[in-house]
């Protein structure tokens, strides 16, 4: 009858501080491991706790130590790009698997639009989460400045155009880039195009430079498009206007490999083989790429690691501990196989 009881009424926490023979105020610094507490106190409050079944109240738990054990993801594109592009499932995968170990929770929360943004930043500062990480910004994004300003730990996935904050992680996107196009040029490709990314992002600045540096040394001539995204369409779409405008083109370096995916689609669509006509270069290294055909030579991007990382940073910032290296810049490298 006495289990009946207990299981209809939710146990509170005078309850527990009666049965132990303490104050409320004992309870909470049980709960939260606060060492300011005798151990034979600790011990009753243990013990009544476990006799009532009581579980500490997770939003009275948060008044007492500020902490919430929840961070955000904040990715600030379509949810069919969130979906359709492998960056960010291995990105995603990393951020879980760091934070598994940590007991944190992971939110996600998407925001394109300005209103979306500020209802994002009313919710990210109102004590909701103990961090931020934010992925794809577009721009000089004020949400990560007013995030830290507020107080909130925050991470950034890629270097942002225009801002120069606190700690972020990246993959050497330039130098990516650059070894891509100095294979083709090996290759003896001289009339070698690139479809860039959006140029609002660090990444797609990052991999046009790149593209840039290769060529700079070779004396051949530059010939750029940009892409409006880093889907399969964009691809597409620029590769129609590049065979349009270049029809003596031999090699393309794109800046993802949905892009490369898109192009050479395109190419075969207007009788060009690859890569005996025209070779191509994506950048991610995606499991779609290694098994398209032909299958696509790519920049590996070590999307998984950067999670990890990022996560790791975020961690430690919310402990209140120093980093010893706030900006870190991870490797890639090319990996060759049919289409270039």
């Amino acid at each position: 009858m006495n289990g009946d009881r207990h299981a209809a009424v939710r146990p509170t926490l005078e309850a527990v501080a009666a049965l132990a023979g303490v104050g409320r105020g004992t309870v909470s610094r049980v709960i939260n491991g606060s060492p300011k507490v005798s151990d034979r106190a600790r011990t009753a409050v243990l013990q009544a706790i476990e006799e009532l079944g009581y579980v500490p109240n997770r939003a009275a738990r948060t008044l007492v130590t500020r902490r919430t054990d929840t961070v955000a993801l904040v990715v600030s594109e379509t949810q069919q790009r969130l979906f359709d592009e492998p960056f960010f499932a291995g990105t995603i995968r990393g951020i879980g698997s760091a934070l598994a170990e940590t007991g944190l929770q992971l939110i996600l929360a998407m925001a394109q639009t300005q209103e979306e943004h500020q209802r994002l930043e009313q919710y990210l500062t109102g004590q909701h989460v103990d961090g931020a990480l934010l992925i794809s910004l577009h721009g000089a994004d004020p949400l990560p400045g007013r995030l830290e300003a507020l107080g909130v730990p925050t991470v950034l996935g890629g270097r942002p155009v225009g801002l120069a904050p606190y700690s972020y992680v990246d993959m050497d996107n330039r130098g990516g880039a650059r070894q891509a196009v100095k294979y083709l040029v090996s290759k003896g490709r001289s009339r070698i195009a690139t479809i860039a990314g959006p140029q609002d992002m660090g990444v797609g600045v990052d991999r046009l430079a790149g593209y840039r540096d290769a060529l700079l040394a070779t004396g051949l001539q530059e010939i750029v498009i940009y892409g409006s995204d880093f889907s399969e369409e964009s691809g597409m779409t620029a590769m129609r206007t590049l065979l349009a405008e270049h029809p003596e083109l031999d090699a393309v370096f794109t800046a993802s490999d949905p892009m490369a995916l898109g192009a050479i689609r395109v190419l075969k669509e207007s009788g060009k083989d690859v890569p005996g006509d025209v070779a191509v270069i994506g950048f991610d290294d995606s499991p779609a790429g290694a098994h398209s055909s032909p299958a696509l030579t790519t920049v590996h991007n070590p999307s998984e690691a950067m999670g990890r990382q990022m996560a790791h940073l975020l961690v430690s910032r919310i402990n209140g501990e120093r980093l010893e290296q706030p900006v870190v810049i991870l490797d890639t490298h090319l990996v060759i196989r049919d289409s270039a």
